[in-house]
């Protein structure tokens, strides 16, 4: 191997890539495990092996077809977890309709964007979530519906949408149930299902994942089966899953963690699927691992932290578990800690991506120090080039900052009807620029060091949240902490902190600054610091660090605008 001192990495394997649509490999899987447990959702009440579970993927993709869909068309999905997203998941991939997936919080004008965006000939969805009414949204975007025999909606709003189908036993004028349309699957449609199946190729786009943009409009990431399959596929390979592992599913179906590190990951190892509840509760996590003997667990950094401040958390048996993954934000040390220690993880892996690349990258290994697991996001995955670039475009060294661009078999089509964006994402020669800053050193381990649009630059100088963040979790009262910019008349911009504390603490401001004097630069010691009990985030757990910044903008200048007035 040649010796380089640049921000390079490609991954190998002894594993090669499948070629295979997710259709085949279902079958494949279904055949080699058939009575073994596939889908598991604990608050339907829903078992099912994988001879079982392939065969009402079967069915429900026959019936697609009996309602007027082909391949190519594009189906929405819009429904937190349940038994009948995984089944659409997989019933529109035997068929070559690509699936939508649609984020759960969205509302009025969020999904009118997204069917309108890619045109969406049929909508799958929940009756309701939380505070969200799915059904009375729908018809107040197409009341027409209201008037209509399933299958022939005929839209102002939404043009091209025709069919409706509503997952539960309800019915409502204008939809079809979900089991209705499972059960016009006649043999002849099972067989033009199997016909169509054959003639897919693993690189026809599948799915469309709109990504939540801190800025403008959702961009759809069109992804293949090439894609996804190989990327859940390696998550799991490097968690070293058989047919014998139980994960534990807490995180969503619509985006990437769910959908392809979660579902595909089990799907071409064996494993069973188990899905604690239509959303993250801690209690049901801790209830459905010890019930199900899960081995593994997955989530955002702040749902193992509810998980393990729960008051109950002592008399849960979580002694089955031993890896897992725990991706989405940077984990603080002492979490990773007890994550291992009380969760009883030892291998729990870190993972990065982004859904235009299938999303993951980078996976720390099973084996990997604490060290490692905390500082960086592990090592590259298999057939994934990535290197690092400074702001013309040039490879820099090891240990030197830049944007951290990724090419190989994970990269995206492109999104959806957006050529002009598209380019902006991927060069000519193939490489998707990530918008993050990275470190990668001389073992191809990366760190990464912030977002090349969140940089604060104060005075000048270039300051980079990720850095202080690391910081004040050293703070024995800190539990969880985000750092932004926000303008400033004198300096561009200031820093701000927002800081969650542990249980039962108190902390004031100035006891944050005085921690910071002397330990890191002046010009990085937040110039505002508020205590919080919560920060905005996605559905998927993401914080929006856009809508802290634009809440703490609005109340300096009201501050302001106060003063002044006196």
């Amino acid at each position: 191997m040649v010796e380089t001192t640049q921000s390079y990495v490609c991954g190998v394997s002894d594993t090669p890539l499948l070629y295979s649509t997710i259709g085949a490999a279902l079958d494949d899987v279904a055949e080699r495990y058939g009575d073994r447990p596939a889908l598991i959702v604990r608050h339907q009440n829903v078992r099912l092996s994988y001879r079982e579970f392939a065969d009402e993927v079967e069915r429900f993709a026959a019936g697609l077809l009996a309602i007027g869909l082909r391949p190519g068309d594009r189906v929405g999905v819009w429904s937190p977890n349940k038994a009948e997203w995984v089944i659409a998941q997989f019933a529109t991939a035997k068929v070559g309709i690509i699936l939508v997936t649609i984020n759960p919080a969205y509302r009025l004008s969020e999904l009118e964007y997204a069917l309108n965006k890619v045109s969406c000939k049929a909508l799958i969805l929940a009756d309701r979530f939380k505070t969200s009414d799915y059904v009375g949204m729908v018809r107040a975007l197409a009341p027409e519906a209201s008037h209509c025999a399933p299958g022939s909606l005929k839209s102002k709003k939404l043009p091209t949408l025709e069919s409706l189908i509503l997952i539960g036993k309800e019915e409502e004028a204008g939809f079809f149930r979900f089991n209705d349309i499972a059960e016009m699957a006649t043999r002849e449609r099972r067989d033009r299902v199997a016909a169509i199946g054959a003639a897919l190729t693993p690189d026809d786009p599948i799915n469309i994942q709109f990504t939540s943009g801190t800025t403008g409009f959702p961009k759809g990431a069109t992804l293949t089966h090439h894609n996804i399959l190989n990327n859940g596929r390696f998550v799991a390979e490097r968690q070293r899953f058989s047919e014998e592992d139980r994960l534990c599913i807490p995180v969503p179906l619509y985006h990437c963690f769910g959908m392809v590190m979660a579902v595909m990951g089990c799907v071409t190892h064996g494993a069973a699927m188990i899905f604690p509840d239509e959303a993250f509760d801690p209690v049901s996590v801790l209830k459905a691992v010890e019930a199900e003997k899960c081995t593994a667990l997955y989530g955002v950094p702040t749902m193992f932290i509810a998980e393990l401040n729960h008051p109950d958390f002592a008399t849960f048996d979580l002694s089955s578990l031993r890896t897992g993954v725990m991706a989405g934000a940077p984990c603080p040390v002492d979490i990773m800690r007890l994550v291992i220690g009380k969760m009883h993880m030892a291998d729990v892996t870190i993972c990065y991506g982004m859904t235009e690349t299938s999303p993951v990258s980078f996976q720390s290994m099973p084996d990997d120090d604490l060290e490692k697991r905390v500082s960086t996001v592990g090592a590259i995955h298999p057939y994934v080039e990535v290197k690092i670039v400074d702001e013309h475009g040039r490879i820099v060294p090891h240990g030197h900052q830049g944007e951290l661009l990724t090419r190989g078999y994970s990269v995206m089509r492109g999104y959806w009807a957006d050529e002009e964006k598209t380019r902006d994402a991927i060069d000519a020669g193939g490489w998707m620029h990530t918008g993050d800053l990275a470190v990668m050193d001389e073992n191809g381990y990366c760190r990464i060091t912030g977002r090349v649009k969140d940089m604060i630059i104060r005075g000048g100088e270039n300051v980079y949240p990720r850095e202080i963040e690391e910081y004040l979790y050293r703070h024995p009262h800190v539990e969880d902490v985000q750092v932004f910019g926000v303008p400033d008349h004198k300096y561009g911009e200031e820093v701000c902190a927002w800081i969650k504390l542990k249980a039962g603490v108190h902390a004031v401001e100035e006891e944050i600054k005085a921690f910071c004097k002397g330990q890191i630069a002046h010009y990085k010691i937040p110039r505002y610091v508020r205590f919080v009990e919560e920060f905005p985030m996605t559905v998927t757990g993401k914080v929006q660090k856009f809508v802290m910044r634009e809440q703490m903008t609005e109340e300096l200048t009201t501050q302001q605008s106060q003063s002044a007035d006196k």
